[in-house]
């Protein structure tokens, strides 16, 4: 019989494992670690002060997350972007948050919208900061707000499982300083529609950002090694 202490849930808020996990998958999405680069278990111990155990957790959650990819007689490396995969993505984006930005726009209130535009000044701070991971995240955290305002919580499900790969790819096209400017004019364009309660408008907005990214990324990717 489980009495009450043994399902008592101690007050440790993030594990090592996690954080590890977190200082990886940055370290990636970031370009510490670039694409094809081997991952060799020895090194990232002594780079990350965790034991072995963990760094092996670690690196079949991110295989999992498609940030990593196991090779043959090889071991772990970070995977590769190619213009192939980056296509679906984008792909599935489109479809998935035109249809967030047209709903949400329909559904935001004052308190929606205000959190919208908290979450929009924080990429513009990132992006004057030239930090790339507060970037991301905050880029993040915006279309999280709109997918649960527009009640798309299934939908966002599908996105969180490609996150990993979605902030990799809006890193990589963020590099690009003509991209900084017009990737924040973008998502201003988006925020204004839905601050605007204009559906048609707000999903318009979406498939300029992306084509735009989209376009951009195809031509990084298509670039000779």
């Amino acid at each position: 019989m489980v009495d009450n202490h043994s399902l008592k849930i101690e007050n440790v808020p993030v594990t090592l494992r996690e954080l590890a996990l977190t200082k990886v998958r940055q370290a990636i999405i970031a370009g510490y670690f670039k694409a094809g680069d081997r991952l060799v278990e020895r090194q990232l111990t002594e780079q990350l002060g965790v034991s072995r155990s963990v760094v092996r957790e670690v690196i079949r959650y991110l295989e999992a997350e498609g940030l990593i990819e196991t090779l043959p007689k090889k071991g772990p490396i970070v995977a590769v972007l190619n213009w192939e995969s980056a296509e679906q993505i984008y792909n599935i984006r489109m479809l998935l948050e035109q249809e967030a930005a047209r709903d949400c726009a329909k559904l935001a209130n004052d308190e929606d919208k205000k959190r919208l535009h908290t979450q929009l000044l924080q990429i513009a701070q990132a992006s004057r900061e030239q930090d790339d991971i507060k970037r991301v995240e905050a880029s993040q955290a915006f279309y999280e707000t709109l997918f649960h305002v527009a009640k798309h919580t299934i939908a966002w499900e599908i996105v969180q499982r490609l996150n990993s790969r979605i902030s990799r790819l809006r890193a990589l096209t963020l590099a690009s300083p003509e991209r900084q400017v017009a990737g924040f004019e973008r998502m201003s364009r988006i925020y204004d529609a839905i601050a605007g309660n204009d559906p048609a408008q707000a999903k318009q907005a979406v498939y300029d950002h992306l084509t735009e990214a989209s376009q951009l990324a195809k031509q990084i990717l298509s670039r000779p090694e």
